[in-house]
């Protein structure tokens, strides 16, 4: 064999391997191509999706009632390519006007829970005695003579003290007063008034001392007239609650005539510091007159209070006519 049959023969290039065929014959399965070639399309997909944040990471919210989210992912059909899913924005989905988002642990009231509205004068920062006094006492129709001389003297007092502080005293005033029993104070010596006294002080102005001492002679003379001093209170309203029904504070009067016509009564028998302002004041106190607010919660309790003792009247008085009724028929 010469040489150039020789070089002829070894540049002839070698044949390439042989495809191997599938069962139809005609699709070329390359199987180490196929996995390298979705190794690097799984690898790319990877890079490319956004990173799922973790639960723990997302905001605590608590979503109340009418909250819709349609948290379905709209997702393509998969290929053997591995198309990304698409997953479905919240927002598309929320209802804005009804979406309620309120910080985690933050608990609603309920209607029962809620403080209950009482006059404007009383907050939340009131003292408690005087807020109690409001809820339990003032306003209430008083009928017993011992519990309107006590109510007419810290009507008084109020010139020099404040409500809350009065209460704060309570015991004391009882303790130097004789529990306000008229006929004990009515007794009262010089000795014994200079002697109403607090950490060295006297409990109220001289004067005052003494207009209360005053008073309580006359009181009993007034019980001699109309019975009690309960009846010649309750006869300037025909014993019946007044009631103004105010919305707001700054509508409730200091005086009023008819509280200037029974100072002026007052002080034709005698008595003493008892100007309109004092007697609206007990007039307020006592039940005379209902001064509560009409968005305030006793303003109704109080009338209802005054309907419920009147009721048994009503039934004594009917029961009464029905037997003259029956009475004067068998006769």
């Amino acid at each position: 064999m010469s040489v150039a049959t020789k070089l002829r023969t070894s540049t002839k290039s070698v044949p390439e391997r042989r495809a191997i065929l599938g069962p139809t014959g005609n699709r070329v399965r390359v199987l180490e191509e196929c996995r390298r070639k979705d190794e690097l399309l799984k690898k790319s997909q990877q890079q490319k999706k956004p990173k799922k944040p973790a639960v723990s990471d997302m905001p605590q919210v608590v979503v109340k009632h009418n909250l819709s989210v349609d948290s379905s992912c709209s997702s393509s059909s998969s290929s053997s390519s591995g198309s990304l899913r698409k997953v479905a924005s919240p927002r598309r989905n929320v209802k804005r006007s009804a979406v309620k988002i309120v910080p985690e642990g933050a608990e609603f009231a309920s209607k029962q829970d809620l403080p209950v509205k009482r006059c404007d004068w009383i907050t939340s920062n009131s003292d408690s005695l005087y807020m109690s006094f409001h809820d339990e006492e003032w306003g209430v129709p008083v009928h017993d003579d011992t519990k309107l001389f006590e109510l007419l003297v810290f009507s008084q007092a109020l010139a020099e003290m404040s409500w809350p502080t009065i209460l704060h005293m309570r015991n004391i005033f009882r303790k130097l007063f004789d529990n306000f029993d008229p006929s004990s104070v009515a007794q009262f010596t010089e000795k014994k008034l200079l002697s109403l006294k607090v950490n060295g002080n006297l409990l109220l102005s001289e004067p005052k001392l003494r207009a209360i001492v005053e008073n309580a002679k006359l009181l009993l003379k007034v019980q001699q007239e109309f019975g009690s001093f309960s009846n010649y209170c309750w006869r300037f309203v025909n014993n019946k609650p007044l009631r103004n029904g105010f919305r707001y504070a700054r509508q409730i009067p200091v005086k009023t005539p008819k509280a200037e016509f029974i100072s002026k009564d007052l002080m034709q028998r005698g008595f003493r510091c008892v100007g309109p302002t004092v007697v609206y004041s007990f007039m307020q106190v006592a039940g005379i007159v209902n001064d509560h607010l009409l968005t305030c919660f006793r303003y109704q309790e109080c009338i209802a209070n005054v309907k419920k003792k009147c009721d048994p009247d009503v039934e004594e008085s009917e029961r009464v006519t029905k037997a003259l009724e029956n009475t004067c028929l068998s006769q």
